[in-house]
């Protein structure tokens, strides 16, 4: 770094012209050169607040799409979680004709993936179909299954629990006509057992019953 010399040092002030400056100068110096330079310069001195009042608007545009897209956010959290909400409620009765099987598979799985805390199933007849449509639920959300075993379903059973997270059996003590789901706190009834579903024409329909009552009555 050289040392010394004239602006080495803060005492010094800069060279600079300023607006009414550059018009007293505009006065005095009469040369070609002289006059092209103090066009130049009047030019700059005009279009720097043009730059600086376009840069502040586009900063304020900026701001105003970051704020905008943080609201569309917000509102689109919003419509997830209602959505989320009144999920089950879509599915509240739904029909199925005969060979519909994936229809009602994928019907049924959209159950089973909308728990919030449980799933029962009441059906005399499981099979490992049911265990694999069971593993569709969310962590942490509870399955329990009620049914007539066989010895088949029981080895199926003990074979899925030691990879998955637990299905809990319950044997029925006596045979039931019907076949119930649960979901929560909402009981769907079955018109074929789950691992029938769609081979032949069937329905599932809400309930407005309580599936305490339900449980009840099964034992």
């Amino acid at each position: 770094m050289l040392k010394g010399g004239r602006g080495q040092h803060s005492k010094h002030l800069p060279y600079a012209f300023t607006r009414n400056g550059i018009a007293m100068l505009s006065s005095v110096l009469r040369s070609e050169t002289a006059v092209g330079v103090n066009i130049r310069i009047m030019r700059a001195f005009t279009a720097i607040p043009q730059i600086a009042n376009h840069s502040i608007q586009m900063i304020e545009r900026i701001v105003n799409l970051e704020n905008q897209q943080e609201e569309t956010k917000e509102k689109i959290k919003i419509i997830i979680e209602k959505i989320e909400k009144i999920a089950p409620n879509e599915f509240s009765e739904q029909i199925f004709p005969t060979g519909c099987v994936w229809d009602a598979w994928a019907h049924i799985s959209e159950l089973v993936r909308s728990a919030r805390k449980r799933i029962i199933l009441i059906d005399n007849f499981v099979d490992d179909r049911v265990l694999s449509i069971l593993t569709k639920r969310a962590d942490g959300i509870s399955a329990t299954i009620h049914t007539r075993y066989t010895k088949q379903f029981l080895a199926d059973l003990k074979k899925h629990n030691e990879q998955y997270p637990e299905i809990q059996f319950i044997q029925l003590p006596h045979h039931n006509h019907d076949r119930f789901l649960i979901i929560d706190d909402k009981v769907y009834l079955l018109g074929a057992s789950l691992k029938d579903m769609g081979t032949g024409l069937c329905a599932i329909t809400g309930m407005t019953i309580s599936p305490e009552i339900i449980l009840k009555l099964i034992k």
